[in-house]
């Protein structure tokens, strides 16, 4: 059992208020998972110089002390490009580069082996971490941030031990993350697929599967929908995902429906939870339209 939320704000004047709002739907969630929680917030960043080419913001963590402007000195030399170092904590940091992806992450495997990329994209930065969601919320500062979507969850572990890495979101593309509530029976089949083209796995969580196939058949061409709907057809489990890109926001339940969502839109916003009680506190909530989605309905919504 684990709770996921989500909000999409179509009302700009509500972006400061993202990460409050965010922190107070993740701590409504702390009973369906105490063991860890992550968070996932896009907003729009300020464009990179002519000259810089575009940036790429690269969430970092690690469970050893790092001297974080050491590391990015370090990678700057690696990639030949300068970076910007935003610390998040002594644990975790945002690098701002504008060297291209492959070689950024390669740079960091080469330079701090212990260090892990739990997300990066132009809009989003991601935060994971165990405990409970109101300390890890509290310690990242995450109800001061603004943006303009943010996906989290709670999770009570089942498949996988309670580590940050197998914390949620998983974030395997730029500015795509998925959180889950559920489980895949068939996960292990289809990430030795997903092997024998080249896709690696870095955890044994059958959530990350689901995410590394959504990130692959985009990578093909498809958009959101089309891969949520390839975890439809080669995925077996009960499910419910919440999937973000930095321009949508999406909702699928598996063909049982088993796993509990509840989605409340107005014209200001559209959120979505596992209970609805973590909407409760939402603005505008008593005049939402409140429903839940159908079984293997796929739900997006744009900016």
């Amino acid at each position: 059992m684990c709770g996921i939320v989500g909000l999409h704000l179509k009302n700009p004047g509500l972006q400061p208020r993202l990460g409050e709002l965010l922190t107070q739907m993740l701590e409504a969630m702390t009973t369906r998972g105490p063991d860890s929680a992550g968070i996932a917030v896009y907003a729009d960043r300020d464009p990179a110089p002519a000259t810089q080419g575009q940036e790429l913001r690269y969430s970092l963590r690690s469970d050893e002390t790092i001297d974080w402007d050491l590391l990015a000195k370090r990678i700057a030399a690696e990639t030949g490009r300068d970076l910007r170092v935003e610390p998040l904590g002594s644990d975790s940091a945002v690098f701002v580069s504008p060297a291209a992806e492959t070689s950024f992450l390669a740079a960091v495997r080469r330079a701090a082996p212990q260090v892990t990329v739990p997300g990066f994209g132009r809009s989003m930065v991601v935060v994971k971490d165990v405990g409970a969601p109101a300390a890890i919320c509290a310690r990242y500062g995450i109800g001061g941030w603004a943006g303009y979507q943010g996906i989290g969850h709670t999770r009570m572990a089942t498949e996988s031990a309670v580590t940050t890495a197998h914390s949620h979101p998983f974030a395997p593309a730029a500015d795509l993350a998925l959180v889950h509530n559920g489980s895949f029976s068939n996960y292990a089949t289809v990430r030795g697929r997903l092997a024998r083209q080249g896709i690696r796995c870095d955890t044994d969580n059958d959530s990350e599967v689901a995410a590394r196939l959504v990130a692959a058949r985009m990578a093909e061409g498809a958009d959101l929908a089309d891969g949520l709907r390839t975890v439809l057809k080669e995925m077996d489990g009960f499910f419910t995902l919440l999937v973000t890109t930095r321009t949508q926001f999406a909702v699928i339940r598996d063909s049982f429906a088993c796993k509990p969502a509840v989605i409340a839109e107005t014209p200001d916003y559209v959120a979505v939870a596992s209970e609805y009680h973590a909407l409760a506190g939402l603005p505008g909530i008593t005049g939402a339209r409140v429903f839940e989605p159908m079984p293997e309905e796929i739900h997006v919504w744009s900016r």
